[in-house]
């Protein structure tokens, strides 16, 4: 069978003048309709909007927590197979002759910072803390929860869920989008990775709707993001004497809520407009310096030996572990109360959560990371994407969250951390730890490194949609286009964390809405890592034959 050349054009139609001159118009406008009635109906029908979602929600975790589980698992497995096939390690997500733009160190803090930093500040405490308490072992009755033979079953099974399967996720969606659009010479933009299935097709309305679940995932899974980092950013503006802000259960009252939206929204549209060489690359390495620092004073002052074994042992652990936990997946029984209903529930509401999380979040770092990451081989971004990142998560769970473990069960903590809401128990464990005049100084880094953070994550989402909706055009986008983008995802977290209501209700509405938009393009991400595989194994073939596989060889070829 002949080898085909590869396609190396695929013409995308974008507005010539006008309010959306240079912009895809079909993908642009019904992404915002659809952002924009999310908004709508969940500010003007709370209640309708609830119920809805939360049938969709609950019919989703029911019934596809197989689907969730192996393809994450299928996502890990296949980025190891591409680190070390030698045809595809060695390629360049771009030309040979490219070479990366950013140093390993802003490369690094870009990633981190726009990929999970946010959750970090929440999650490296209150997740272990969590799983300290009660996870799978302790519901089989293998450990004891809340006692210290809980800590290494708590530490596996946060290592899961902020491990390879979360970088695996972001690094195939960077991989297929920096080797269709860097080395092909197609726009930078979803459908150009799903080429070697669907070919010219993509053009029209299947590359449309394709863009436009990418654009929708993105709002809702950095929504998700946000929603968690106004409550701790709430929280931390409380600790430091700004009142009014918290309502019942411990959470963000609509004044709260508003503060936050409004001061996050404003510094990232502005960084957006300056932006990735500028803006988002200083806030990245200032708020990797921050997190530096912050780290260190945990290694320093923090359970410095409880945290270095627990990292030892925590990744000895996970790793032996890593094969079960990827592919199990529990069911009920049927019986209220029962171990195998606990495990399904303890999954959906973790792990298949997770999941679909970093699923949602991936159209937004993936393209982000493949932004970043031109001239850099297949090998060394996986390497790059999955381990070094995995290791830094695993580094903060086990210096933060095991100092609040370790001064709870060793010291005198009492319940002052887990006590704490969860964006708060940072908090409350730096002023238990130095007291209330140190611990009020801390609080403020805590703040800033957080704001830091967000505004990373907020406006390198406005500047990804933007480049979806423009057709894959990195260049400079219309100034009305980042203001709409930044209001309308400042929207959707107020809009739902507002109507949700207190108590955690409005980070409910926000995580089951973005389950429901990782749905569909989670079918997306499968089929770009099988089209990546497709392209490097035919582009073996053509090379073989002189067949160009690179746009700097061929200036246009037939379609595949």
């Amino acid at each position: 069978m002949s080898v085909k050349p590869p396609l190396m054009d695929l013409p995308i139609s974008t507005a010539d003048s006008g309010f959306y001159s240079g912009f895809s118009k079909t993908v642009a406008i019904v992404s915002k309709i659809i952002v924009a009635a999310l908004v709508v109906w969940a500010i003007v029908f709370p209640d309708q909007a609830g119920s809805v979602l939360n049938a969709l929600n609950s019919f989703i975790l029911a019934n596809t927590a197989y689907w969730y589980v192996y393809i994450v698992a299928f996502f890990v497995l296949l980025c190891a197979f591409l680190a070390i096939w030698p045809t595809a390690g060695r390629l360049k997500l771009g030309l040979d002759s490219d070479e990366p733009e950013f140093s390993n160190f802003s490369w690094f803090s870009m990633m981190f910072g726009a990929g999970i930093g946010v959750g970090m500040l929440t999650w490296s405490v209150a997740e272990p803390v969590y799983h300290f308490q009660n996870n799978p072992d302790v519901i089989k009755g293998a450990v004891e929860g809340s006692t210290a033979e809980a800590i290494r079953s708590a530490y596996k099974w946060s290592f899961l869920h902020w491990g390879f399967g979360a970088w695996a996720c972001y690094a195939i969606a960077g991989l297929a989008l920096g080797f269709f659009c860097y080395r092909r010479g197609l726009p930078l933009t979803m459908r150009s990775s799903l080429t070697p299935l669907f070919g010219k097709s993509l053009s029209g309305p299947l590359g449309h709707l394709i863009d436009i679940v990418a654009v929708v995932a993105t709002i809702l899974g950095v929504a998700q993001t946000l929603g968690f980092g106004v409550e701790q950013f709430v929280a931390g503006l409380t600790r430091i004497g700004i009142g009014g802000l918290i309502g019942e259960g411990g959470t963000a009252n609509t004044l709260g809520v508003i503060v936050a939206i409004v001061i996050i929204m404003a510094a990232s549209t502005m960084s957006a407009l300056s932006g990735v060489g500028k803006g988002i690359k200083w806030l990245s390495n200032l708020n990797m310096g921050l997190s530096i620092f912050l780290l260190t004073f945990f290694l320093l002052f923090g359970a410095t030996f409880f945290g270095l074994q627990s990292l030892v042992v925590g990744i000895w652990d996970y790793i032996i572990a890593l094969p079960e936990m990827l592919f199990t997946v529990w069911r009920s029984d049927g019986v209220e109360g029962s171990v195998a209903s606990q495990l399904e529930s303890w999954q959906g509401g973790w792990t298949v959560f997770y999941w679909a999380w970093w699923i949602a979040f991936a159209p937004f770092v993936g393209l982000f990371l493949a932004r970043i990451s031109k001239g850099r081989t297949i090998r060394e971004f996986v390497l790059g994407a999955i381990i070094v990142p995995s290791l830094m998560c695993f580094v903060w769970f086990t210096w933060a969250g095991g100092t609040a473990i370790d001064l709870t069960l060793n010291g005198d903590a009492g319940d002052a951390i887990f006590g704490a809401s969860d964006g708060d128990k940072i908090f409350a464990m730096v002023i238990h730890m130095l007291g209330a005049a140190f611990g009020w100084i801390m609080s403020i880094v805590i703040v800033i490194l957080l704001m830091t953070y967000l505004v990373t994550t907020a406006d390198s989402a406005v500047l990804i949609v933007n480049t979806i909706n423009a057709a894959g055009d990195e260049g400079p986008k219309a100034q009305p286009h980042i203001y709409f983008w930044g209001i309308a995802l400042g929207g959707v977290v107020a809009a739902l964390l507002i109507a949700g209501g207190s108590g955690g209700g409005g980070l409910k509405a926000i995580q089951t809405a973005m389950v429901i938009g990782a749905f569909p393009f989670s079918i997306v991400m499968v089929l770009q890592g099988i089209a990546l595989v497709k392209a490097i194994y035919n582009d073996g073939r053509r090379n073989a034959v002189g067949i160009a596989t690179t746009h700097d060889q061929a200036a246009s070829a037939p379609a595949e």
